[in-house]
């Protein structure tokens, strides 16, 4: 396993920064933007979000050449025998999806939500049995497919969850995620703020969910492991919080349903196995490896769905921190 340590930025909030003038004009102006944007979003019908969506997806595909760029780069990554037509293709239609997603998202946040996706029985009854253990479920899921909505359902669907995000930026665009995801009855806890760790305990110790993302490159100790066929810098706090506290592991995400759902999609879960696994680094790294691989399948089944223009594998250079 390679380690190495990542970087932060002296602007950023987040790690204890401060805005110059010229940032926080910046800041508020695109503050200020959103604002606008939302308050003239949140009136619109559910399609004409979705429409819209897909044509700010579009029009990031045209305008945004650098995030187009990674995007094709990871999509040769994975798919080597995709030509460069097929590339385009594929990328150009990841930005529409995406957009339409961020329509959906805007959704949330009026009365026009759209409906919950549906979560199949063998996903209920998994998460029912993994909660009857008593000692609650670390739940690991990837941005694919509409997984604001993901969060909101399974809360419809009496699932006790609990998640963990890193804030924005901004503050005032963490209030306006956590306005989001109360509104549909999901639980935020705030990654670098006092009392997380603590709160995580109690939502385990109480038989809660504890919803983590793992599919991204992101400023947390992480380890190398196979990600879509390839090594990438993955989370490595979901296996440890598992293996600490005795949690089950449950990976989720929306799959194709056919015809079956309204919008094609419905919720499924797979258990991830942790038994034997110490909790030292080989079974922390190991048990990130399986969460991974699980990850990867679903990404894979509905690859149009997934971020590809995040820079998941950056260069050879590790930035993981044991």
């Amino acid at each position: 396993m390679r380690t190495g340590l990542a970087t932060t930025a002296g602007g950023d909030l987040r790690e204890g920064g401060r805005w110059t003038a010229a940032q926080r004009l910046k800041n508020d102006v695109i503050w200020l933007f959103a604002r606008v944007t939302l308050a003239v979003a949140e009136r619109l019908p559910l399609s004409s979000l979705r429409a819209v969506g897909r044509s700010l997806g579009l029009s990031a595909h045209a305008l945004l050449p650098a995030a187009r760029g990674v995007a094709l780069a990871n999509v040769e990554r994975v798919f080597p025998g995709l030509d460069a037509r097929g590339r385009s293709a594929f990328v150009r239609r990841c930005f529409s999806t995406l957009g339409e997603l961020l329509g959906e998202s805007v959704a949330l946040l009026s009365a026009r939500s759209p409906p919950p996706i549906p979560v199949s029985d063998e996903a209920r009854a998994l998460f029912a049995a993994a909660r009857a253990e008593g000692r609650g479920v670390v739940f690991a899921s990837a941005h694919l497919g509409p997984w604001e909505r993901v969060a909101a359902s399974l809360v419809a669907a009496d699932v006790p969850l609990v998640t963990i995000a890193r804030e924005s930026y901004d503050p005032r665009f963490s209030r306006l995620y956590e306005r989001l995801r109360s509104r549909h009855g999901v639980q935020v806890l705030w990654r670098a703020r006092p009392g997380t760790a603590a709160g995580i305990v109690r939502t385990l110790r109480a038989g809660g969910v504890l919803g983590v993302p793992m599919d991204l490159r992101s400023r947390v100790p992480c380890v190398e492991a196979p990600f879509l066929g390839h090594d990438a810098p993955t989370p490595v706090g979901p296996a440890r919080v598992a293996l600490r506290t005795g949690a089950a592991v449950i990976v989720g995400t929306v799959t194709p349903a056919g015809d079956r759902a309204e919008d094609g999609l419905v919720i499924t879960a797979t258990r991830i196995p942790t038994e034997g696994l110490g909790w030292g680094p080989d079974g922390v790294w190991e048990l990130t490896r399986r969460m991974n691989a699980e990850l990867s399948r679903r990404i894979l089944a509905m690859p149009h769905g997934w971020v590809w223009m995040h820079e998941r594998w950056r260069g050879e250079t590790s930035v993981c921190s044991s």
